[in-house]
């Protein structure tokens, strides 16, 4: 029978992805699970695995082309049972009467670290026709033949607001809808999604002949986007304080494989940093707000971002609800988040709700630096390298010189809510927090 592969939804509030790259190409045989596709949306870039086991047969999703969700994007053929794949049948083979083309979509379940594969529902025989489902509920074959026949995507369906049992959708609820979209079948597929595009300055064409033009892949796009609107918004200040961080990396120094052993993930200065930030956070209520207009949103839960470095760019997905982890949890939120990240394993939601967000540059070896907020937040805490230094300290009474180590933190905020008391006070006293950190107990 034959598969289509269509766009996949990856967040709840997405509605198109950008193919990046094919792993196949037509003729290709492919196992069940084995990377697909990569796709990027809005949010993240993503590995998509095949639903099934077969042979690539066609694939009409172009490379940086962008589609709507549900859009078909590619085709396999296969021996394998549509209802068994999704896990809605037997697992016994279908007879010649009923087989037909079928229809695959990822879901868009975050509950695992790994892609997971896609569901395959009937799309074009009466018995169990329509679009794929990316939702959690059950489409009945009537349903489903109303969709099919209406030329209802997948995403378009997941709207459609069901009255039966657990929120299915039913006969009557669909002929709802339709009553208020209109019964006229569409005469051509989705198209392909026009995408914004960057001011250009003319530069390309007065250089054509004298260097290497390229164009932006889908990530520094984005990245670019977010920083000049972050630049357009925000009234960026910055104030930067040196913070001795002796103590804690002694501490690591010392007890590191042991956490490691018992933890199973390394120990960190991000984690330590994190854990001071959200004290500060808990302290400071309106660093960890958002502006709308001229409202001030004070977000009750602390997600504290944190900027990963990942091929050609960075993703910064956020430590959910900081104020309810010691440092243990913390630091093993922020191991998972950098594994995923670096694993191409992020969802699109796994990178949203950041309330506050941390960059270190520090790791590459920067003295400081002077970060861009991370919009909707209003301030960044950027954390520059810790090194050896001699500075003058205080004992018993007497000044002296010691070898520290030391690092300068600097804290962007936005002035339209921060004030400069505020914003210094902020970085006071996350600095207070690292220097007079209490490290009993954390092993």
């Amino acid at each position: 029978m034959l598969i289509n592969i269509e766009m996949p939804k990856m967040g709840e509030s997405l509605t198109e992805g950008t193919v990046l790259e094919w792993k196949v190409k037509v003729g290709d045989t492919i196992e069940k699970d084995q990377t697909l596709l990569e796709i990027a949306t809005d949010k993240v870039d993503s590995e998509i695995p095949s639903p099934v086991t077969g042979k690539v047969v066609e694939i009409t999703g172009e490379v940086n082309q962008t589609y709507d969700v549900g859009t078909v994007i590619a085709r396999i053929e296969t021996d394998v049972d549509a209802e068994s794949t999704a896990g809605g049948g037997s697992g016994t083979p279908k007879t010649e009467a009923s087989a037909g083309k079928e229809s695959a979509s990822i879901p868009s379940s975050t509950s695992t670290p790994t892609p997971t594969p896609a569901q395959v529902t009937p799309t074009s025989e009466p018995k169990a026709s329509g679009p794929p489902v990316t939702d959690n509920r059950f489409y009945s074959p009537a349903v489903r033949k109303i969709a099919h026949a209406e030329n209802i995507s997948m995403g378009e369906l997941a709207s459609v607001s069901g009255t039966g049992k657990k929120g299915r959708v039913t006969k009557k609820d669909m002929d709802t809808y339709l009553r208020t979209r209109g019964t006229q079948k569409a005469s051509t597929p989705v198209t392909v999604v026009q995408r914004e595009t960057l001011p250009s300055s003319g530069l390309a064409e007065k250089f054509a002949a004298s260097a290497d033009i390229m164009e932006m892949d889908n990530m520094r796009r984005r990245i670019a986007q977010h920083m000049r609107q972050s630049l357009d918004t925000a009234a960026h200040v910055y104030t930067v304080s040196e913070c001795d961080m002796s103590r804690i990396m002694n501490f690591i120094a010392s007890n590191g494989e042991g956490f490691k052993t018992k933890h199973s993930h390394s120990l960190t200065v991000t984690h330590f940093i994190t854990y001071a930030v959200r004290d500060a956070l808990v302290k400071f209520p309106l660093v960890n707000a958002s502006l709308d207009g001229t409202k001030i949103i004070k977000h009750r839960a602390i997600n504290v971002g944190i900027a990963v470095a990942v091929k050609d760019g960075l993703v910064v997905p956020p430590v959910r609800n900081a104020e309810n982890l010691n440092l243990v949890g913390i630091s093993k939120a922020v191991s998972e988040i950098v594994r995923k990240s670096r694993n191409k394993q992020l969802m699109p939601d796994d990178l949203q709700g950041a309330t506050f967000s941390i960059t270190n540059f520090g790791v590459f070896g920067s003295l400081a630096g002077y970060p861009i907020i991370n919009q909707p937040n209003v301030a960044i805490l950027g954390v520059g390298v810790i090194k050896k230094r001699p500075v003058v300290i205080e004992m018993d009474g007497t000044d002296a010189i010691a070898i520290r180590q030391i690092c300068h933190l600097t804290l962007g905020f936005d002035h339209r809510l921060i004030d400069g008391a505020m914003g210094s006070s902020f970085l006071e006293t996350v600095v207070e927090n690292l220097e007079n950190f209490d490290l009993d107990g954390i092993i």
